[in-house]
């Protein structure tokens, strides 16, 4: 199953997450599909740019969302 989900980057005590498409069996770091943006929580405002038309195409594709994503994308109104 293909699942978008987040891969964390970033330091310690800072993180900063890529938004990607992934195979489910793959770890965390493993091979990435695409990538779709990125999403920083420290920043003030909770900064998150994704490209809206390409995971729109995933999710027709049939990628499951993580929660997480899921909750992400609810709240940019995708």
């Amino acid at each position: 199953m293909v699942k978008i989900r987040l891969q964390r980057a970033g330091t310690k005590k800072k993180p900063f997450y890529k938004v990607v498409v992934v195979d489910s069996r793959k770890r965390r770091d493993g091979a990435v599909i695409e990538s779709l943006g990125h999403y920083q929580p420290i920043v003030k405002g909770e900064q998150f740019v994704v490209d809206r038309e390409k995971v729109a195409e995933w999710l027709k594709k049939g990628a499951q969302p993580t929660e997480t994503i899921a909750k992400l994308l609810k709240k940019a109104g995708i």
